[in-house]
């Protein structure tokens, strides 16, 4: 049994950047702990965080890459954040990479991927069922990235992966309507049946009309 789920938060000291540090901070900038213009001090993160300057001087190397904070020579580092427009944006991007994904993955899937896509859908079905929506949360990315890694192209699963985190803290305080699960299920169904069908054509439509009732369930 393969289930996907986000990497937790462990505490990591002294050590070359680390996914731990580079969450937690891009978990922070993006529920809106530390706010659009806010300065960031090497000397206060590793107070607050419990760790050297070195991971944090990367996890800052590596926000200012993904376009959330800016170095300003002789400033320091601040925060960018990302506003409504800026998802908006990230969903229509998202959108067509996520199309182009599932069309891959439909020619290009192999036999035990194709077990894992099942058994995720599976699961689906089950916390469904259960009315569990934080497992559901974690078992639909799961489904995701299957068909992320079934395109058999890093570059797209990697763009694709990183929409999904900061769509994830996007979502920490959304609240879901009652029918949200069932809709979302039928939603990955149609997907998970042009799998079975073989169908490109299908596949493409369903991830685009997925992905457009994401972008209004989300972004209103």
């Amino acid at each position: 049994m393969v289930l996907y789920k986000f990497k937790d938060d462990t505490e990591v000291s002294n050590a070359p950047v680390s996914m731990s540090q580079l969450a937690k901070l891009q978990r922070d900038i993006l529920t809106g702990k530390f706010r659009p213009g806010e300065k960031l001090t090497e000397q206060a993160l590793c107070e607050q965080y419990g760790v050297s300057r070195t991971p944090i001087r990367e996890a800052l190397r590596q926000l200012e890459a993904d376009g959330l904070v800016e170095n300003i020579l002789n400033r320091g580092a601040f925060v960018i954040g990302m506003s409504q427009q800026d998802y908006e944006d990230m969903f229509e991007l998202r959108k067509a990479y996520e199309i182009q994904a599932v069309r891959w993955a439909i020619q290009r899937i192999t036999d035990e991927e194709m077990e894992r896509l099942e058994e995720t859908f599976e699961f689906m079905e089950f916390y469904t069922m259960r009315n569990d929506i934080d497992k559901m949360l974690v078992i639909n990315a799961g489904f995701h990235q299957v068909i992320y890694e079934a395109s058999h192209n890093r570059m797209l699963q990697r763009l694709l992966s990183s929409y999904q985190t900061f769509l994830k803290y996007r979502d920490s305080g959304m609240v879901y309507e009652s029918d949200y699960l069932t809709t979302v299920l039928e939603e990955h169904r149609a997907i998970f049946k042009a799998f079975i069908d073989r169908d490109e054509k299908a596949g493409a439509e369903a991830m685009e009309r997925h992905i457009n009732r994401a972008k209004e369930r989300r972004c209103g």
